[in-house]
């Protein structure tokens, strides 16, 4: 999560928003949300970093991989994160007006998914990333 944060914590122009996805313990994908940069509705930090692990692994499923993302995931991520198969994820804050892993939706109930679902982690230090954020812009 601490890789997640520091990335998160880079952004530029975009909602802070870092995801890493972890295969055996090391580090395989990074992204932070590219939306206003790339102009680009999906570029989501989840949903980039799946695409990078997808490349990397040159598979559509990442069984063995576990998500940080430092923000609980939105309904489209959830979503795409369930499809790719990802064995667990570990989110910080948790969104109250998206987020889909149990916040306003639960879209693992939802597609019937075992996948494993960990909130809260580092939760403040997650928080005060996108206070500050939304603070600066107001």
């Amino acid at each position: 999560m601490r890789k997640a944060i520091e990335i998160a914590k880079n952004s530029q122009k975009d909602i802070p928003i870092g995801a890493v996805i972890v295969e055996n313990d090391k580090i395989i994908a990074s992204a932070v949300n590219e939306r206003e940069k790339n102009q680009r509705t999906a570029a989501h930090a989840e949903m980039l970093a799946i695409e990078i692990a997808n490349k990397k692994l040159k598979n559509w499923r990442l069984n063995n991989c576990d998500l940080y993302v430092t923000l609980e995931p939105c309904p489209m991520c959830a979503s795409a994160i369930i499809q790719a198969r990802i064995k667990n994820v570990y989110f910080g804050a948790y969104d109250f007006m998206n987020g889909a892993f149990g916040s306003k939706s639960d879209m693992k109930a939802i597609m019937q998914s075992d996948i494993n679902i960990k909130g809260g982690i580092l939760e403040d230090e997650c928080s005060q990333i996108i206070k500050k954020y939304f603070g600066d812009i107001r």
